[in-house]
């Protein structure tokens, strides 16, 4: 039973993200040939950032008080109903980018309620042994899904054009219908009252050093580290390569996620996790570095493909703390404000390498993110102790409100 649960979760989750990165190459591809204008690209990724920047403590709540199979139907059924609408606006004599804006906007509120319920379902459906290896195969799966959308949203492009959009509509509805073969799970509504009950994953956030810490470190290492927007500087400027190699540069991290992933999958449990996060933390600023300073093509895609890596190593031991650290009618609300920072540090990170591009060099801004990367490593290290000393991932939730 529960590996038909995963299967169907797994399929799901593939099919959903597939469709998003396919739309997003297509959305972008077919805006910018309309308008010539770099301005709307932005505004793809803005639509959808603002509902769950906005939504957040309201969302969470819902995924906490409705059943989370419910809403995770109602998310992409009603994604493939918006699917639909941008395939007829797409497929117009005009099209009109403001009603494609609104539909994106749409979509980005369907998102805000989806994102954490697919997060908190899954303590739901395996047993708790068995998760840290449910979250590493869920990585892999995603990591798989979004390296491989945008190569089939490309191909799709020459081949149908915007008949594409249809061929998204048709994808989404799949996920509906693996979704629907979710088992039928027990449900606890949360305890409390009004503002109390909406605010109860951030206090319960400040509470729990293991939570707090996990969250804290994906922000600011990403915040800092990211080095994705640079590396069309990179390829032009300082490794004097073309689109081609360009390609292969933004495509090593996806593929270290993904080899890392594998074999965190067929990995029995963890030991020492505590340790070997800040090991990956660590691992991730040199690898950084190590970008930063190459000249040597191979060099450079090497650093990437760790840099991918051992980030999944990171991100698997977090979100694993994050969702067994927290009790299952708070899941949705922590899950919730996790997105923000997931999202937030992903937006910021690449704001920040490109703004401090513009006033430095590239170079001395990758070394500068290197660098306070690894003071994040290093400070949180010491700042919190319940995290570093954690032996197996499944002893999170033993420890979790100890201070």
């Amino acid at each position: 039973m529960q590996h038909n649960a995963l299967l169907s979760y797994l399929s799901a989750r593939a099919c959903v993200s597939l469709t998003s990165s396919m739309m997003s190459v297509a959305i972008g591809w077919h805006l910018y040939q309309l308008t010539g204008n770099p301005f709307d690209l932005a505004m793809i990724g803005l639509m959808q950032i603002i509902p769950i920047l906005s939504l957040f403590m309201f969302t969470g709540w819902v995924v906490d008080q409705v059943p989370r199979k419910l809403v995770l139907i109602s998310c992409v059924a009603t994604e493939t109903l918006l699917m639909g609408l941008v395939a007829l606006v797409m497929n117009a004599d005009e099209v009109d980018k403001h009603l494609v804006f609104g539909l994106l906007f749409l979509l980005g509120c369907s998102r805000a309620f989806y994102r954490p319920a697919q997060e908190a379902i899954l303590p739901n459906i395996v047993e708790k042994t068995f998760f840290p290896k449910a979250v590493a195969i869920t990585a892999v799966v995603y990591n798989t899904a979004s390296t491989a959308g945008p190569f089939l949203a490309g191909l799709l492009l020459a081949w149908i054009d915007q008949k594409i959009y249809w061929s998204l509509a048709l994808l989404n509805l799949a996920s509906t219908l693996f979704f629907l073969f979710l088992p039928r799970l027990a449900h606890v509504r949360p305890s409390g009252r009004g503002l109390a009950q909406v605010l109860g994953g951030i206090r319960f956030i400040k509470q729990s050093p293991i939570v707090l810490g996990c969250i804290s470190l994906d922000l600011f290492a990403v915040l800092f580290g990211s080095v994705m927007a640079l590396l069309p500087v990179y390829a032009s400027d300082i490794l004097h390569v073309g689109p081609t190699e360009l390609g292969f540069l933004r495509g090593m991290p996806a593929l270290g996620a993904v080899m890392f992933g594998l074999v965190m999958a067929r990995t029995g449990q963890l030991r020492h996790s505590g340790r070997l996060l800040f090991g990956a933390l660590i691992l991730f600023a040199a690898s950084i570095l190590v970008f930063a300073y190459s000249r040597t093509l191979w060099i450079s895609l090497l650093a990437l493909w760790l840099y991918g890596g051992v980030d999944t190593i990171s991100v698997n031991v977090r979100s694993t703390l994050i969702q067994i650290a927290t009790p299952n009618e708070l899941r949705g609300r922590v899950s919730a404000v996790n997105t923000i920072f997931i999202a937030s540090s992903n937006q910021l990170g690449d704001f920040r390498a490109g703004s401090v591009a513009a006033l430095l060099n590239p170079v001395t801004t990758v070394v500068i993110g290197g660098l306070m990367a690894l003071g994040v490593a290093i400070g949180g290290y010491y700042l919190f102790p319940n995290i570093r000393k954690l032996d197996k991932l499944t002893e999170a939730d033993a420890s979790a409100i100890r201070d």
